[in-house]
């Protein structure tokens, strides 16, 4: 198969950063991703900017269309690319990326997706960006342009790109299920414990009275000291959406003392917080439900970062506390309990939990809301596994694929 493979230089079938915007177009508003919103295809947020009332940052200038990819110029080995399928109106991505346009007469634009986003590659291009000489660890967009790479025929290319594109389509579907799972609970626990009438005659209260004890996290060591450290997996601000739907994702191992495991390791019911650490665009305050069904999965315990803590709530409130504490998210409530003023945000989670007045309900109906979420959280869960199952499947072909091992016609996913 190898032999009807050809190498070619990247910028010699595409083009990099082809289309920007001007201020002489006068945009009333921009949908804007920043290189941190996006990672391994994923989008954690776009941000609307009225630019009417509000400055434009300097860096939103690039424009995109179908099948561009984006490729962050910092620090690739972070991972934040991804490929444009479709986009919102007056959209626009930050100069941090290189955007990359193929010509689609030679080169598909998701088999070449698939090929840069290769771990070997991703590693090549970040040990360029380390010998860079700015602040930080960057490459420019004629690196990718400079890039040699082997292609099999366009129809090859196409095949490949669809093979591995199944898998992260039924990665996607899962996700969504997942997501329209946790909607309807949302819905539910909104119906029945802040719309309910009943609720003007329940007890009010705060936080406090529904939770038995907080746990500070632990960061630990990144290797083990002797044998007197236990491994653990330890769940950053990062990790926790992961963690809602199910996955331990990119979460590290740590290595704490016995001690400090006996105090500080999560069981079930445990929930989990971001304290600190925020983006200028990101509140604190995301918070992960841990369930037997995630602990059982893992040959580790499990601890939260020292940038997170953990609540133990009081029993059968488990999910009463995870999904109050989501609504009040939503509403931006803990805005009003941050501080911090160097850009990371610190959230005042003691203030938060004796101030913020809540609706205390019966404790049977709060009881039935709990049996109820464990039923949906076991359906997400196993999706969640399902998922890391394919994630790992993807990332095993992917190599071989992209090499000929593989010959991706004998492959019918």
């Amino acid at each position: 198969m190898m032999e009807a493979w050809r190498k070619i230089r990247l910028g010699d079938v595409c083009k990099t950063n082809m289309d920007s915007y001007s201020p002489k177009e006068e945009w009333n508003f921009v949908n804007y991703l920043d290189t941190g919103n996006i990672t391994d295809n994923k989008i954690d947020s776009i941000q609307y900017i009225d630019v009417k009332n509000e400055k434009l940052p300097s860096r939103a200038r690039r424009k995109v269309k179908k099948d561009s990819i984006i490729y962050s110029t910092v620090r690739p080995n972070q991972r934040h690319f991804g490929i444009v399928k479709s986009q919102p109106e007056n959209f626009l991505v930050s100069t941090g990326f290189a955007v990359i346009d193929t010509d689609a007469q030679v080169l598909d634009a998701d088999f070449l997706y698939y090929l840069l986003t290769q771990a070997t590659l991703v590693e090549a291009l970040h040990a360029i960006a380390e010998q860079s000489t700015s602040a930080y660890p960057s490459i420019k967009p004629s690196d990718i342009e400079n890039l040699e790479i082997e292609i099999p025929d366009l129809a090859t290319q196409k095949k490949i790109a669809d093979v591995l594109g199944s898998l992260d389509r039924k990665i996607t579907q899962n996700t969504e299920v997942n997501k329209n799972l946790e909607a309807q609970a949302q819905s539910i626990f909104k119906s029945w414990f802040i719309d309910a009438p009943e609720s003007s005659s329940w007890e009010t209260g705060t936080f406090s009275d529904i939770i038995d004890t907080m746990i500070a996290g632990d960061w630990g060591k990144d290797s083990p000291l002797g044998n007197n450290t236990e491994m653990v997996y330890c769940i950053r601000g990062a990790d926790i959406p992961d963690v809602k739907s199910g996955n331990k994702g990119k979460m590290p191992t740590r290595f704490i003392l016995p001690k400090n495991y006996v105090a500080k390791h999560l069981v079930a019911g445990d929930v989990v917080v971001e304290i600190s650490g925020g983006s200028p665009t990101q509140s604190t305050g995301r918070i992960a439900s841990i369930s037997q069904s995630l602990l059982d999965r893992y040959d580790k315990g499990m601890v939260c970062t020292n940038f997170c803590k953990a609540m133990k709530p009081k029993s059968g409130y488990s999910m009463f506390v995870y999904y109050y504490w989501q609504y009040l998210y939503d509403k931006n409530v803990f805005f009003l309990y941050e501080n911090g003023t160097t850009g990371i945000k610190n959230l005042d989670i003691s203030g938060f939990i004796e101030t913020e007045p809540i609706i205390l309900p019966p404790v049977e109906l709060v009881e039935k809301f709990d049996a109820f979420c464990h039923s949906v959280f076991d359906v997400i869960f196993a999706n969640g596994l399902q998922n890391e199952k394919l994630a790992n499947m993807r990332d095993a072909l992917l190599p071989k694929l992209m090499s000929g091992e593989i010959d991706a016609s004998d492959l019918d996913l």
